[in-house]
């Protein structure tokens, strides 16, 4: 007999359940602001984010920390890290200093910090000269991220990551029981062919990165481009800021990188042997993906937005393109232009 999914708890308490319309705008007034009451949740399911309507200013974007996720040394490496890109001249959106010159505030337990509202949409990157200026920003980018390192935000580490988040999901009963024969024989040889392409990759340099560079995350308006929410940044290999960018078939995603590149070596060289983690990245991140909805599903507002998460089909979906990331592993690496 199948054995229930785990339970969608709808009426279970939660930290952010006190987040309250009230807290919200006192965190912002204490902050200096003069709040006009105005207030509109944006879509933000790690964080809570909001649209802060002021007396005498255009809003303000408040982001208040998921509770637990990280500690005050790790948030404040992010806000040290995207506020010396903008004094580098590299468009990013950057916290606000508060009055008493700190970037992070802390109200009713709760952390936040507040940024300047900007518009715009996410970059075409099938134009070619978008991504060749995406290129040149995200050297310019890593030159800043290279300048030192995290001492308080995680690194990337592939494989681990990849069994740590299979276990988690093994252990905490996600997967059906009648597709558990076909995931425990995949993910075994899914972690073997990235370790064997990590191991093609060999000795990469990591360094300061936005670690979430997906065109959702960059603003395009006027000629100008933002990047934007950097609180996933860590320490990775730059390759990882470029790959997110990439899509079509893989003739498609070599001319893309190569676009990318061109850009991307006015300022910084790259080393082509990371093109081998592209793959491996990718299916680290449809697994951590996974694992992310399974560890926030005691968050109600996770089974309230997500109701297919808990449900078999989505496993066998999730079975069905981790063996088409499994073929895509064994194939070689995307070539760039020109390459033999």
């Amino acid at each position: 007999m199948q054995p229930e999914p785990p339970e969608i708890i709808t009426n279970a308490s939660h930290p952010y359940d006190t987040l309250t319309p009230e807290v919200i705008l006192d965190a912002i007034e204490i902050a200096g602001f003069r709040v006009s009451g105005r207030l509109f949740a944006l879509n933000s399911y790690e964080n809570r984010v909001y649209q802060v309507g002021l007396e005498d200013a255009p809003p303000v974007i408040a982001k208040f920390y998921r509770p637990g996720r990280w500690s005050d040394a790790a948030i404040l490496e992010e806000h040290e890290f995207t506020l010396s890109l903008q004094e580098a001249g590299i468009p990013v959106v950057a916290p606000i200093l508060l009055p008493d010159g700190q970037s992070l505030g802390v109200h009713d337990q709760f952390r936040f910090a507040v940024f300047p509202q900007r518009g715009g949409q996410a970059p075409d990157t099938s134009v070619t000269d978008t991504l060749y200026r995406l290129g040149q920003w995200l050297g310019q980018m890593h030159n800043t991220g290279a300048v030192k390192n995290f001492q308080h935000r995680p690194a990337f580490d592939l494989v681990a990551g990849l069994e740590q988040n299979h276990q988690f999901l093994i252990e905490g009963g996600w997967i059906p029981d009648d597709l558990k024969p076909a995931w425990n024989t995949l993910i075994p040889d899914l972690i073997t062919h990235c370790r064997e392409r990590v191991s093609d990759a060999g000795p990469v340099d990591t360094l300061r990165i936005h670690g979430d560079c997906h065109a959702g995350n960059i603003l395009c308006r006027d000629e100008t481009m933002l990047f934007v929410d950097l609180d996933d940044c860590r320490t990775g290999p730059a390759v990882q800021d470029m790959w997110l960018l990439l899509n079509g078939e893989p003739a498609e995603r070599g001319a893309q990188l190569g676009e990318l590149l061109e850009g991307y070596e006015m300022f910084r060289d790259f080393n082509r042997r990371e093109r081998h983690l592209i793959e491996p990245l990718r299916c680290y991140r449809q697994i951590a993906h996974c694992a992310w909805l399974a560890r926030r599903w005691e968050d109600p507002a996770f089974p309230r937005f997500f109701p297919w998460f808990s449900q078999p089909r989505f496993w066998s979906d999730q079975i069905l393109s981790l063996r088409e990331q499994l073929a895509a592993l064994q194939e070689p690496a995307i070539s760039l232009p020109g390459q033999f």
